[in-house]
């Protein structure tokens, strides 16, 4: 049964539902604003048997968690911004090596070493890759405190579905409030599925060893980036999350993610109330990009309007999604600044008039 209702803060719960849902390995570093998440799990994986390291550096974390997974355990790292770019190389050897793994990125400001207030300017980082190499990471994008819990499991789920890393995408806001939760019960490791190529000895088998990325000059790299952009399409066609409100009827649709989509929210409401015909759409899985469902809205809706905590990434994928269907407006704030649903409000007012005076319009 589930627990009762928990008053955590974000990063909490993004600790506790990691180890409810299997994870025994934890390594990471020290970074702003996600400290109370390994801060939590330095404890709480004593109560479970479990193993906490803090390494040396970012780039030490990321490899134990690559020898965690390898050896067929639960792992997790978490960071922000500049530790996840620091965490970049480990987590392409990762792909290349089909292990999965779950990577927290609680965002801060940026670029460079930025500041520790929340922003969302990591979308380019996440969803193109972020290391070298053509690979692919899933990427998760909660809107709160429940769906940190919802999706911490289904990151772990995903991961061991398709021996690969998935990310999940917070902020530093994210991360601090406080809010209630409900937490599933732990799920029982022995009902886990099999990892017939995890490296656990060798008694009573052949020794093998996992994939090498070094493969030689003889076309085998080749062959092997094939086979994982095959992975990487089934992800695409079955994978893709989203939700709506407000859409129906809407003849402009604001596009957000995350905190962005909280505050969006709030702005779509304000404006129904005046009678205007808005709506939201809120990507969750940032890669795969529903493109489709938000296309299809497209087709109805004649503006477009994108609310990020950035100067504007995710809105290229809105582009590539709508081309021109929609006329296309874009509100970007930058430096973990954070609207009011009423500057948001104002925004969508602005895009409803194309007077330019919040925002900016895309050029398709």
């Amino acid at each position: 049964m589930p627990s009762e209702k928990m008053l955590m803060n974000g990063s909490h719960v993004v600790g506790e539902a990691a180890v409810r849902a299997g994870c025994r390995y934890y390594f990471g570093y020290p970074i702003t604003p996600q400290n109370e998440l390994p801060e939590y799990l330095s404890a709480r994986m004593l109560d479970v048997g479990g193993t906490f390291i803090q390494g040396e550096s970012e780039i030490a974390s990321i490899n134990m968690v690559l020898g965690a997974s390898a050896a067929g355990g639960r792992a997790m790292t978490s960071s922000s911004s500049p530790g996840i770019a620091l965490k970049q190389e480990g987590i392409s050897y990762m792909a290349g090596m089909e292990l999965p793994a779950v990577i927290v990125n609680m965002m801060r400001g940026g670029p460079g070493l930025g500041n520790i207030r929340p922003s969302a300017a990591d979308y380019f980082q996440a969803t193109r890759g972020g290391g070298n190499g053509d690979y692919r990471t899933p990427v998760l994008a909660p809107a709160g405190g429940q769906e940190l819990v919802e999706l911490t499991f289904l990151a772990f789920d995903l991961a061991d579905k398709y021996r690969n890393p998935v990310m999940l995408m917070g902020d530093g806001l994210m991360g601090q409030v406080m809010e209630p939760v409900v937490f599933p019960d732990f799920i029982d490791l022995k009902d886990l599925p099999g990892k017939d190529w995890a490296l656990n000895g060798c008694e009573g088998r052949e020794a093998r060893a996992i994939f090498s990325m070094f493969l030689g000059q003889q076309g085998q790299l080749r062959d092997h980036n094939l086979l994982l952009q095959e992975k990487y399409d089934r992800i695409t066609a079955a994978e893709q999350r989203w939700e709506t409100k407000a859409t129906d009827d809407a003849d402009m649709i604001i596009v957000s993610y995350g905190t962005a989509a909280r505050i969006a929210e709030s702005a779509v409401d304000e404006l129904r109330g005046e009678g205007m015909a808005v709506g939201l759409f809120r990507p969750i899985t940032l890669w795969p990009f529903p493109v489709r469902p938000l296309r299809e809205l497209a087709r109805k809706a004649r503006k477009v309007a994108v609310f990020e905590l950035s100067m504007g990434q995710m809105v290229e994928d809105v582009t590539l999604s709508v081309g021109e269907r929609s006329e296309i407006f874009l509100y970007g704030v930058p430096g973990g600044v954070i609207p009011t649903p009423a500057e948001v409000a104002e925004f969508l007012r602005s895009a409803a008039k194309g007077d330019g005076k919040v925002g900016r319009r895309i050029e398709v």
